[in-house]
């Protein structure tokens, strides 16, 4: 029953962006369709609702957001973001690096504002080549590709320690996934870009590199506060705001007109509904029954597995599926090292074609897209990615 009411919930969603309705909108036929599916009394909504606000990550992704607008807003200011691609451009000459390595190296950055960072880099290098919705593929798929293996995100973390898996076990096995998520993002749309960016070679790499890192320090400096300091992202960017305000010689006058700028309702209220659907998801308790639900199927326990984490992963994110299903998964199977590489496949694939997922939101936003388009476009290739790491677990498992 619950995956039967799972189901309608996100046809609410789908057929209200099929047809062209704002995501506000659709999130909101969703929370009303999970109000009487569930029957979730009107005086039960307003702790639901503020749950976002007790809830420290959602909370933190709420702030992190506007900073992270507020940063690029001074970037934008002061021409950095645009030195930092004509820098790009001189150091590799090559439009397809431009656009697929650095999303993935601001990827670094686990917060869900630095997709506009990476919107901005992506647009400047595929304008012309690459309509919005391919842009915003783009974007989405090779920004996230640390999040996939990287120690830094939370959920590698997660699954890591609820497995008892060793990350130097998990790192090295998880460089044949990032090759295919690489070549999946590369074809169709990377290899149609042409490589000369239309500028002339540079003689200089090395002050290009210089100026790269000097036009792109702040984003440097965050990324050092955060893996080598172990600050939160908020803390983080707030000091690298203040010290941008210094060197950037900003007045009070600029501050204060970035400070309304920043504040952009229609993203943030995007964001607000889609961490309330979360909310919603979670208090109603169906992920908890979908593993005896999928057990009842008649294909192989790793199968059922699969399912569980994408089904689970669509619904409730990354963490949320890694937290209730990576128990279950190693009590019923002894994996090891090769059943963590899948089900972390697989939950990144499911995050990636996730209306609850936050990034998606904001790069649908950015592009002026709905997030129905981004979806289908990413939908075949995270397909693609899950049949290939089925096969390459029954490899580990043979080797």
């Amino acid at each position: 029953m619950d995956l039967l009411k799972l189901a309608v919930l996100f046809a609410v969603i789908i057929w209200m962006l099929w047809r062209k309705r704002p995501l506000w909108q659709a999130i909101s036929a969703g929370l009303l369709a999970l109000a009487l599916l569930y029957q979730i009394s009107l005086f039960q909504w307003p702790a639901l609702v503020f749950g976002v606000f007790q809830n420290t990550g959602s909370l933190d992704i709420l702030i992190s957001l506007y900073l992270i607008t507020f940063l690029q807003r001074m970037l934008e200011a002061r021409r950095q973001l645009r030195y930092a691609q004509s820098d790009l451009n001189n150091l590799f000459h090559n439009r397809r690096i431009n656009a697929a390595g650095a999303p993935m190296f601001i990827g670094l950055l686990p917060s869900a504002a630095a997709m506009i960072l990476c919107g901005d880099i992506v647009k400047e290098a595929t304008q012309d080549y690459l309509e919005p919705k391919e842009q915003a593929f783009v974007t989405s798929w090779f920004r996230h590709i640390p999040e996939s293996t990287l120690p830094t995100y939370a959920s590698v973390l997660l699954m890591a320690n609820l497995a008892n898996v060793s990350l130097n076990d998990f790192l090295p096995r998880m460089l044949i996934p990032i090759a295919v998520l690489v070549l999946l993002g590369y074809y169709p749309y990377i290899h149609r870009l042409p490589k000369d960016p239309g500028t002339p070679k540079s003689a200089h790499r090395l002050m290009d590199l210089l100026h790269l890192f000097q036009h792109l320090w702040s984003l440097f400096l965050i990324l050092a506060l955060i893996l080598l300091f172990q600050c939160s992202v908020v803390v983080a960017v707030l000091l690298v705001i203040a010290i941008a305000a210094l060197i950037y010689r900003f007045d009070l006058r600029e501050l204060s007109s970035i400070v309304c700028s920043a504040f952009e309702i229609k993203l943030l209220l995007n964001t607000f509904l889609v961490l309330v659907l979360k909310e919603v998801i979670t208090y109603t308790g169906a992920l908890a029954s979908l593993p005896a639900l999928l057990n009842t199927l008649p294909i192989p326990l790793v199968l059922v597995f699969v399912l569980l984490f994408f089904i689970g992963g669509i619904v409730s994110g990354t963490s949320g599926i890694i937290a209730m299903g990576t128990p279950l998964a190693f009590a019923a199977m002894d994996g090891g090292v090769a059943l963590m590489v899948l089900l972390m496949c697989i939950s990144h694939a499911a995050s990636l074609v996730s209306p609850t997922h936050v990034c998606l939101v904001v790069a649908a936003e950015y592009f002026q897209i709905s997030l129905g388009d981004l979806i289908r476009k990413t939908l075949r290739p995270a397909l693609l990615f899950c049949i290939l790491m089925i096969l390459y677990y029954q490899l580990l498992i043979w080797l």
